[in-house]
């Protein structure tokens, strides 16, 4: 009799194999009940998304048409939807800049906007330019107390964030409507019916007078989405020519990728410090670090540089310490970072590799001394 391995036992085992040498826990039985039941409760389906969706009202206040019309604008954004459902947006296709939309704004309403939006998640990988070009391609929106903003059901017209005011988030189950969340002041909501094609999964009303800024949905795909198309190719290139990683399985590689956040240092910046916490490794996407180690007179020895393809940084996690060494960016340095969090759960067929050359690295830096 064949026996067959259940899906996900592999990575739910190596998993679990990487919190124990993480953790080193003195009882593995305990250790072991209270991994798995966390594990089980992560996993249990929530009654909503963590980012909620919206959809503006009829008849809500349309902004100044005179003072906001955009310099291109090929539909009326303020017609309602028939149907979503069918649309497919292809990231691969070249952008056509006559498709962008574009709302004149004052310097005023620029610097409350970049302040909007500068904690949201979302844009957090956008380069530069993309970001101008979000903040273009929104406008701004009054909300009265008791208006409805999006309502749970309809299709998905605009992403929303929050200038400022209190708003409430409304569920109906089995015809019983339920507040289940509140954004004072400050957030984001609306994002996933526009990427998955999906009906609004809540209701926003407002509980006060406020101030959002709104992106249509075609502007939100053609940025965010194919940002994040480019960023996934790109990791993705980057990390198949890391010889550490090669024991992936591309579908690792890919997960990997996604977890990855560019961050970029000027020349002789800090980029880890002797002592501090593990909070992550990294990738070199470009330019080159060097690496120093404190010497007995309280100076800093160089002990190696590395450019383009290299990895740094895992050591701490891997032995769950502080940094044993600085490094310093050699001219201008990007590096894709991947938190303390993801490298647990992403890279664990790679922990043996990693462990045998940190072995190697210590080997290399007790010789020099």
């Amino acid at each position: 009799m064949s026996l067959q391995i259940p899906d996900g036992l592999g990575d739910l085992l190596r998993d679990f194999t990487v919190a124990v040498l993480r953790d080193r826990p003195n009882d593995l039985y305990d250790f072991a009940v209270e991994y798995f039941t966390k594990t089980r409760e992560n996993r249990r389906p929530k009654s909503i998304p963590m980012y909620v969706i919206v959809d503006d009202d009829d008849s809500a206040g349309e902004p100044d048409k005179e003072l906001f019309k955009p310099k291109t604008r090929k539909y009326n954004r303020y017609a309602r939807r028939q149907s979503v459902s069918a649309e497919r947006y292809d990231p691969e296709a070249d952008d056509d800049d006559d498709d962008k939309v574009i709302y004149p704004k004052t310097d005023e309403q620029r610097e409350r906007l970049t302040e909007a939006v500068c904690g949201i998640l979302l844009f957090r990988c956008l380069e530069q330019e993309q970001m101008q070009d979000v903040i273009d391609a929104m406008f701004e929106k009054d909300v009265k107390p008791g208006e409805n903003i999006i309502r749970q059901g309809d299709d998905g017209d605009n992403f929303y964030v929050i200038d400022k005011g209190v708003y409430d988030v409304l569920v109906t189950v089995n015809g019983q409507e339920k507040k289940i969340h509140r954004f004072d002041n400050k957030g984001s909501f609306g994002e996933l019916a526009l990427m998955y094609n999906m009906p609004r999964s809540a209701t926003i009303v407002a509980a006060s007078e406020g101030v959002l800024w709104a992106m249509d949905r075609n502007s939100f795909r053609r940025i965010i989405l194919r940002s994040a198309f480019k960023k996934r190719k790109m990791y993705e290139e980057l990390l198949e020519n890391v010889p550490l990683l090669k024991s992936l399985e591309p579908y690792e590689r890919m997960n990997l990728a996604d977890a990855l956040v560019t961050k970029e240092y000027c020349d002789g910046q800090t980029i880890i410090k002797v002592g501090d916490e593990a909070d992550g490794m990294y990738f070199i996407e470009s330019g080159m670090i060097r690496v120093t180690i404190p010497t007995h007179g309280g100076g800093e020895e160089e002990v190696g540089r590395h450019s383009t393809g290299s990895y740094f940084g895992e050591l701490a996690l891997i032995e769950n310490k502080p940094r044993s060494a600085s490094v310093y960016a050699v001219g201008k340095v990007k590096v894709a970072f991947l938190e303390r969090g993801s490298f647990e759960r992403l890279l664990g067929p790679c922990l043996d590799i990693m462990k045998r050359n940190s072995e190697i690295y210590k080997l290399y830096v007790e010789n020099s001394k």
